[in-house]
């Protein structure tokens, strides 16, 4: 399957340079459309949290601190809930191109990955430009977010992928996820910091896989500090289970992935 993959690999490539470049034809602002529209709703949560409702990081006096917390952790949600809805619809989408071209399948998602992460290259990009007018610059700690990266993108792939599957046999899966994804949204410490929430759902905080991943963000990009290798241990296991699954199930059903459709 990998090898199949790579042999496909300018296929892939071309398909993101082109994807890409649909996307935003007849567009003024192109690509900008991809950064503009996660920061400006981080703009609109933190001139309601941070000015309206006076939310401030504990500790920390800064009134820029929040609205870079919170950044950090929706530049790490974008990443998440882009692979994770295009893999779960891109099989339906492009039912079409499966049925007339011989292609190895598991080139769509793979194409989706690495246009997300192209926007999100860019997206960090305009978020370093953003904290530079907080007077707030990037520091050495920023290395660390190429792991977060690789990170967020296997758990959203791996789960991204195993639904998508299984959403071609029935379609109520994307809609179960539509309401999922809105509470996992918040029982990740995104908007919040985790220690403002009663103790009592810390455990199932805890639990969440994004939020050890959220906050190699939010270590780095806010308190220029490396993450907590051991509170990334659950997270990188459910993305490791995660993409064992899809790649089992996938090939599974393959042999009657194109005749759902």
């Amino acid at each position: 399957m990998l090898r199949s993959l790579w042999q496909y690999r300018y296929f892939m490539l071309s398909s993101i340079r082109g994807e890409l470049k649909g996307r935003f034809a007849r567009s003024y602002l192109g690509g900008f459309w991809f950064i503009l529209h996660p920061l400006a709703q981080s703009l609109i949560f933190s001139i309601v949290l941070a000015e309206v409702m006076h939310a401030r990081i504990p500790n920390m006096e800064s009134r820029a601190s929040y609205p870079i917390y919170l950044l950090s952790g929706m530049a790490v949600w974008g990443l998440f809930t882009e692979i994770l809805n295009r893999s779960m619809t891109i099989f339906i989408d492009q039912a079409a191109a499966l049925k007339k071209i011989a292609f190895p399948r598991l080139c769509l998602p793979v194409i989706v990955w690495g246009g997300a992460i192209i926007n999100h290259l860019l997206l960090l990009l305009a978020i370093a430009v953003i904290f530079a007018f907080f007077g707030h610059y990037p520091g050495a700690a920023w290395i660390y977010i190429p792991f977060g990266i690789a990170l967020v993108s296997a758990l959203a792939f791996g789960i991204g992928v195993f639904l998508g599957i299984i959403n071609v046999f029935a379609r109520d899966v994307g809609q179960i996820m539509m309401v999922l994804m809105q509470l996992w949204f918040w029982l990740t410490p995104i908007v919040y910091v985790k220690n403002v929430v009663p103790e009592s759902v810390h455990a199932y905080i805890d639990l969440n896989p994004m939020t050890g991943l959220v906050a190699i963000y939010q270590d780095a990009l806010l308190l220029n500090q490396a993450p907590n290798f051991g509170n990334l241990v659950p997270s990188a296991i459910v993305a490791f289970l995660a993409v064992s699954a899809s790649f089992i199930l996938f090939r599974r059903a393959s042999p009657e992935l194109v005749d759902a459709l």
